[in-house]
């Protein structure tokens, strides 16, 4: 019981020191003069609007740049993850 008790206790520490490696990560997105900057914790941290996009596509281009940053960041995380080793016991 107390081996897997450690065994958590490791997981958590590796995921908070791996959750810190990827608090510094930024993804930048632009799509029809819409520019979106998310950390490595997926909070969006810029929102740049083109003015000259109608209130239709200024709306597309937004969520097409979220969910853009969002699946970049992602791959990030996964190559990040993969090189400090995963979380071994997981899988």
């Amino acid at each position: 019981m107390f081996n897997k008790l450690k065994q958590f206790k490791d997981l958590r520490s590796q995921a908070k020191t791996m959750q810190n490696a990827l608090a510094d990560e930024r993804v930048n997105e632009e799509k029809n003069g819409v520019k979106i900057t998310l950390n490595g914790n997926l909070e969006v941290e810029k929102v740049q609007l083109n003015s000259e996009l109608s209130q239709e596509a200024s709306e597309r281009a937004i969520k097409d740049c979220i969910n853009s940053a969002i699946k970049k960041a992602q791959k990030i995380m996964a190559k990040k993850m993969q090189d400090m080793g995963g979380f071994p016991g997981l899988g």
